[in-house]
Formats: structure tokens, C-alpha cells, sequence
């Protein structure tokens, strides 16, 4: 019925441009709908795929069950080792705030370990990088200050759960 309309080549940085916009005004699905147009014309153009798996990550508070994978995904699919290592690391932190704010520490705690294996991947990929340290401290921090996340730390593990939190 209908059609999407393709992209001319010229158009691609300015798109950039207002899906960055877009997330910075807290529009995450408007900065995802631009990037994909943008990536139908330029399917590895490495600042859209940036841009896309962040603004699929900005829905995790309401929507992480249908776009962590993906967010996944789009950063598994960036060139740059340091790249993908750092960015699946923020998505597994951002995840784990996702988990906070729905009441699940467990699982928010285990995302935050998983956010510090690919910091400390990304810092031993580039040493003079700050991002991953800085967001290796907010995750410590977490880990160590964030009182449900405390208690959930020491609160016995029960293997074999995967979905939901438990006590």
C-alpha cells in the first residue's frame, strides 16, 4: 500500500545530523526510523550504526525486551573491534538500568558485570581511551552504592534463572 521513499546519497549527512537530534531530544524512535533510512542507501556506514543501536538502546526503560538484541546486533555489526566491544558494553549497562528502575536488581547487577567484561575488553584494546573508564566507574559505583543492587549482591544466587528477578 505504502511505499518507503529512498534516500539520495546527499541527503545521508544531514540525516545523520537530525537523528542525532532526535535522540538528543529524547526521540529515540524518530533517530531509529533516520538511521534506517540512511543505512538502506549505506548499509555500514559506521556513525549511523552508532546512532542506531543507541537510540535502540534509549527505549530500554520501556521497551528492552524487543530491542536489546537488536542493539546488540547493530553494534556487533560495527568494523572496529574497540568499537563493538565498547558499544555492546553500553548496552548491557544501559540494560542494567532498565532492570533497576523495573525492580529487578538481580538481573540489573548481572548486566552491570556483563557491562564491566566489555569495558575492561575495550580499555585492553585501547589503553588511552577515558570512555570505558568512565563508564566502568558508574558501573562499580552501582554496583557498590545502589542500595537494592547491594542487597541483591548479597543475597544468595540461584542458578538457573533467566528471566525475572528473584530473592
Amino acid at each position: 500500500m505504502y511505499e518507503l521513499k529512498r534516500l539520495a546519497e546527499k541527503n545521508l549527512g544531514p540525516a545523520l545530523e537530525r537523528a542525532k537530534h532526535y535522540r538528543d531530544l529524547n526521540q529515540p524512535e524518530e533517530a531509529e526510523s533516520i538511521c534506517r533510512d540512511i543505512l538502506a542507501v549505506a548499509p555500514v556506514d559506521q556513525e549511523t550504526l552508532k546512532t542506531l543501536g543507541l537510540a535502540l538502546t534509549d527505549r530500554f526503560p520501556t521497551a528492552w525486551r524487543s530491542t536489546f538484541d537488536e542493539a546488540v546486533a547493530v553494534f556487533g555489526k560495527l568494523t572496529a573491534n574497540y568499537d563493538r566491544v565498547y558499544y555492546e558494553g553500553v548496552a548491557w549497562e544501559r540494560l542494567a538500568k532498565a532492570h533497576l528502575d523495573g525492580g529487578q536488581a538481580h538481573n540489573a547487577a548481572h548486566a552491570f558485570e556483563r557491562a564491566l567484561e566489555h569495558y575492561e575488553r575495550a580499555m585492553a584494546l585501547s589503553p588511552d581511551a577515558g570512555d570505558p573508564i568512565l563508564r566502568w566507574n558508574r558501573c562499580v559505583r552501582a554496583l557498590r552504592e545502589h542500595p537494592e543492587i547491594v542487597r541483591a549482591l548479597e543475597a544468595p544466587r540461584v542458578s538457573g534463572h533467566d528471566i525475572g528477578d528473584y530473592e
